[in-house]
C-alpha cells in the first residue's frame, strides 16, 4: 500500500466510526430548520452533508483543511525557484489533513506522472468530433472514454466488500487526476493550434507539465498555473459541480462517471463558465468604448448600463461570500508581482473599484465584490492564452483535486445514498394557507 493511500486509510477509519456512533447517539438532534424561501431556491444554506476537504467562510473565505489560502501559499511545499504552492501538496492536505513535506510531494508528483498514459481509444473519439466542439463538450467525453478503466466498476462486479469502496475509489481518483492535464492539453492544441501536440516533460510537476504541453513556456506561466490549480481545486461541498459529484457518487457509481456529471455542471454560466464570461464581458467593453484603456468614469457608465439593460455584471457577486474572494486577490496579487503594462490587468483592477459601489448602491445586493471568476481571464490573455472557450477546462482540472479527494472519504466514511425530499407547488401553497 502506498504511503498516502496507508495514511488516508487509517484517518478514515477513526473517523467513519466516530460519525457511527454520532448518528447512533444524536441522530436525532436538529441541525437547523428549512425555511419556505430555502425550499423554492435551491435549498440555499441548508446544512445536509459533509464534505471533509473544505469549508467556505462568509468573510475569509474558503479554507483548506482549516488553512486559508496566504497560510497555504507560506504552508505549502514549492518547486525549486517558485514561490507558488504546489497543487499537489494540497491534494496530500485535502486527502489526509497534513501539511505534506517537500519528499511527500515529490513522490505524489512521481506517483500521477506514472498513471498519466491516456489509451488509444480516448484520443480516437475526441477526433472523431469537430474541431469546433466546445472544449467542455470534449472534456467531458474524453472523461467518460476514460471510465473503461475504472477500478470501481471491475471490483464492484466482481463482488467487492463495502470496505473495500474506498480503495478503489482512491485508485481510480489518482489515475484520473494523473491524466487530466494531458487530456486538457490535448484538446487545446486541437482546437486551436490544429492539433500540433506538444509532448509530456516528465521533469516537471503536474501543472508545470500541463502548463508546457499546454504551449505556452516561461517560468511565470508554469508559476500561474501552480496557483491558478491550487486556489481553484475545492469550495467546500454545496456549490454545483461538487454537489452533482457527491450526489452521482452516492449511487456507488464509479469516479469517471461521477466526475464527468460534475463538469457538465461546471459548464453551466451560473457556474464555472462565469470565467469565460467575464473576459467576453471585457472584450465587448473595449470594442464598444473603442479603447483599451478606458477611464474609471467611462467604466462606470458602462457598468451602469449593462445594469439598467437587464445584465448582470460577470465575475461579481457570491451565493456565501460576502467579502472580495481570496482567490480574486491571490491573482492580483500574483498581477502585481509578475505582470506589467497589461490594459486587461488594468481594467479589472479599476472595476474592483468602481463596481462594488454601483452594485452595493442598488440595494439588492447581498455581495457586490468580485468573486474568483473576476480576474482569471486577464490575467490568462496576458500571457497568450486568449481563447476563452477553455477557460472552463483548466477551472474543471482543478476542480478534480478537491471533488476526489472528498469522493474517497465519503466512500470511506459508507455515507448514504442522497435522498431529499420534494414537495409540489400545491403542497407549498397549501402548507402556506394552513400554518
Amino acid at each position: 500500500m502506498d504511503p498516502l493511500k496507508k495514511k488516508f486509510f487509517e484517518k478514515s477509519q477513526v473517523l467513519m466510526k466516530e460519525l457511527k456512533a454520532l448518528r447512533k447517539e444524536k441522530g436525532d438532534v436538529k441541525v437547523g430548520e428549512v425555511n419556505l424561501k430555502q425550499v423554492l431556491t435551491g435549498m440555499r444554506g441548508v446544512k445536509s452533508m459533509v464534505w471533509e476537504t473544505s469549508q467556505l467562510d462568509p468573510i475569509e473565505g474558503i479554507r483548506f483543511r482549516g488553512y486559508s489560502i496566504p497560510q497555504l501559499k507560506e504552508l505549502l511545499p514549492t518547486r525549486k525557484g517558485d514561490s507558488q504552492p504546489l497543487p499537489e501538496g494540497l491534494f496530500w492536505l485535502m486527502l489526509v489533513d497534513e501539511i505534506p513535506s517537500q519528499k511527500d510531494v515529490e513522490w505524489l508528483s512521481d506517483e500521477w506522472e506514472k498513471r498519466a498514459y491516456i489509451p488509444a481509444h480516448t484520443s480516437k473519439v475526441l477526433e472523431a468530433l469537430p474541431e469546433d466542439t466546445h472544449p467542455m463538450t470534449q472534456f467531458n467525453i474524453a472523461i467518460m472514454s476514460l471510465q473503461t478503466e475504472s477500478i470501481f466498476a471491475k471490483r464492484y462486479a466482481e463482488g467487492m466488500s463495502k470496505n473495500d469502496y474506498w480503495d478503489a475509489s482512491y485508485e481510480d481518483s489518482m489515475n484520473l487526476i494523473a491524466k487530466l492535464p494531458r487530456i486538457a492539453a490535448y484538446i487545446y492544441r486541437r482546437s486551436f493550434h490544429g492539433g500540433k501536440h506538444i509532448e509530456p516533460d516528465t521533469s516537471l510537476d503536474w501543472a508545470g507539465n500541463y502548463a508546457h504541453m499546454l504551449g505556452i513556456e516561461g517560468a511565470d506561466f508554469k508559476s500561474l498555473m501552480r496557483l491558478y490549480l491550487t486556489i481553484h481545486a475545492d469550495h467546500e461541498g454545496g456549490n454545483a459541480s461538487a454537489h452533482t459529484v457527491h450526489l452521482i457518487n452516492s449511487t456507488l457509481s464509479d469516479v469517471y462517471n461521477s466526475f464527468a456529471g460534475g463538469m457538465n455542471s461546471l459548464a453551466g454560466p451560473l457556474h464555472g463558465l462565469a470565467n469565460q464570461e467575464v473576459l467576453k464581458f471585457i472584450l465587448e467593453l473595449i470594442e464598444e468604448l473603442g479603447t483599451s484603456k478606458p477611464t474609471k468614469e467611462q467604466l462606470a457608465a458602462y457598468v451602469q448600463k449593462t445594469l439598467d439593460s437587464g445584465k448582470v455584471i460577470p465575475g461579481y457577486g457570491h451565493a456565501v461570500l460576502r467579502q472580495p474572494d481570496p482567490r480574486f486577490i491571490a491573482q492580483k496579487k500574483f498581477a502585481e508581482e509578475f505582470i506589467e503594462n497589461s490594459d486587461h490587468v488594468q481594467i479589472v483592477w479599476d472595476l474592483f473599484d468602481v463596481v462594488p459601489d454601483i452594485l452595493d448602491s442598488l440595494g439588492k445586493v447581498a455581495n457586490p465584490w468580485p468573486n474568483v471568476d473576476a480576474h482569471s481571464g486577464a490575467i490568462l490573455v496576458h500571457y497568450g492564452l486568449s481563447e476563452y472557450q477553455y477557460y472552463t477546462v483548466l477551472f474543471g482540472v482543478s476542480r478534480a483535486l478537491g471533488v476526489l479527494a472528498a469522493t474517497t472519504w465519503s466512500r470511506a466514511l459508507g455515507f448514504s445514498l442522497e435522498r431529499p425530499k420534494s414537495v409540489t407547488s400545491e403542497w407549498i401553497k397549501e402548507f402556506v394557507k394552513n400554518d
